[in-house]
């Protein structure tokens, strides 16, 4: 099986700037890339669907219990993700530069790169380990019923000692996608998905001998997906061709301090810039629990479909990064420059087509998540509303997640934070409170408000990595 996953995923090259039709070249790389990419996104997404639906069996308690700690969890997670994410423009520098033949000895510069993604991954998560402990007086503390926040500590009690492997399975997932190896991620996580359906069954309701543990038992399945993910992916490591010869647990206790500081350097904003947006929404969820019950309702339903369709140009962005990352480590600016361009107008093409759905059956596509009848008429009108401003989220938010990650492939971290912060917390988040509020559009001004955010971003990111990639490299 890892002589097919090698031949499935062969490196593409850098495009030659002279190249006729270089444009649709990088396109067709780009495409093969960011495939299985987003793939892996959306397998990840099905891991959390199956942990709400076999929850949701279980108990609405249950569900509602899981569904607050997975916030505390979700949100360390983004912290500590943002160095094992840096690995990747970092890897795929030094293979543009090797290609080049600018650098030799690509493996041994891969490997510390790996190697100190991992031990990122070992000092991180004892601080954040140290937070999920206390998840029940953070809840608390944030208003949440004293009985549900216990709930939801016993859950991530058993889901917590998943937190290091997760992260370090990122580490794994960015050194092969930089070496254009994105088939592997996504075989691992397909069998993960299975794995965690297993023991989501065995563990919450105890059948196949094993006892009925409910809320401790989905978070320990959850846990043991995360440990079976990142056994399964170092396995996959150390035994295709292409990835076996770097050799990553070579001399793995030896530290590097120039390497540990550029992961920090790229690591530490770009998990900043995920916390930043994920705030904004969850914000939003909560303004919407304000204004009352059926605008929740709807917002939940309608913020489902941008989170499905955002897994595409996620996808894109994330061989943006490997792509530009490459051209920037061989010097090729223009070359850099096409890269990161291509991602944009992929994003922006697909996202459109998105859109276009959107308003062609918005009633259609909310009555998937509830039934077309008279007593759900109010939330089905509501999430039609939110629809129609959905379908101009799409396009910016397709840009702005495809510029920032061409700008990640640039080793540009830090600019891209401070404008998603601005974007999201100086823009969109008082446009939301304004137009919600004072102005009375309620839930379809909160919608407004999260559109006006991304656009701004959408608009920053893009200016920026204009810029940027006319320098010299």
């Amino acid at each position: 099986m890892t002589d097919h996953i090698d031949h499935l995923a062969d490196p593409g090259p850098l495009i030659p700037a002279g190249r006729h039709h270089a444009w649709l070249l990088e396109a067709r790389e780009l495409l093969r890339l960011a495939v299985p990419m987003a793939a892996t996104q959306l397998a990840q997404m099905v891991i959390l669907a199956t942990d709400t639906i076999m929850l949701g069996h279980f108990s609405n308690r249950a569900l509602a219990a899981a569904a607050l700690g997975n916030t505390i969890y979700f949100m360390c997670w983004l912290l500590g993700s943002g160095l094992p994410m840096a690995v990747s423009p970092v890897i795929a520098h030094v293979q543009g530069a090797h290609i080049a033949g600018t650098k030799q000895r690509d493996q041994r510069e891969v490997r510390i790169a790996v190697r100190m993604g991992l031990w990122s991954v070992g000092l991180i998560s004892l601080p954040l380990l140290a937070v999920l402990i206390f998840t029940r007086p953070i809840l608390t503390a944030l208003g949440q019923e004293p009985m549900l926040a216990a709930d939801a500590a016993i859950f991530m009690s058993g889901l917590a000692w998943g937190l290091p492997f997760a992260m370090a399975f990122q580490v794994l997932r960015s050194f092969s996608t930089a070496l254009s190896r994105a088939v592997p991620p996504l075989v691992v996580m397909g069998a993960a998905v299975l794995w965690n359906a297993g023991f989501d069954y065995a563990l919450i309701f105890g059948h196949f001998g094993f006892p009925k543990m409910g809320l401790y038992g989905a978070g320990l399945a959850s846990a043991s997906s995360n440990i079976f993910s990142f056994v399964a992916m170092l396995a996959v490591c150390l035994a295709v061709p292409a990835l076996k010869r770097y050799r990553i647990l070579h001399r793995l206790w030896q530290w590097h301090r120039q390497s540990f500081s550029e992961l920090f350097r790229l690591g530490l904003p770009i998990g900043i810039t995920m916390v930043f947006e994920v705030a904004l929404f969850n914000g939003a969820a909560l303004a919407m629990g304000v204004i009352g019950l059926s605008s929740l309702a709807a917002h939940q339903i309608a913020i489902t479909i941008p989170s499905l369709t955002f897994m595409i140009p996620l996808g894109i962005g994330l061989a943006a990064t490997v792509r530009v990352g490459m051209a920037a480590g061989a010097g090729d600016a223009i070359a850099a420059r096409r890269a990161g361009f291509t991602a944009i107008g992929m994003a922006a093409i697909f996202m459109c087509c998105a859109a276009l759905v959107l308003l062609a059956w918005p009633r259609e596509i909310a009555s998937l998540w509830l039934p077309d009848i008279p007593e759900n008429a109010e939330v089905l009108g509501l999430a039609v509303s939110f629809l129609a401003v959905a379908a101009a989220f799409q396009l910016v938010d397709g840009i702005q997640v495809s510029a920032s990650m061409s700008l990640r492939g640039l080793k540009d971290a830090r600019g891209p934070m401070w404008l998603a912060g601005a974007s999201y917390w100086l823009a969109g988040a008082p446009m939301c409170l304004i137009l919600a509020f004072p102005l009375g559009l309620k839930g379809f001004g909160i919608w407004l408000g999260l559109a006006f955010g991304l656009l701004v971003a959408a608009v920053t990111l893009t200016t920026r990595f204009a810029i940027l990639s006319k320098k010299p490299l």
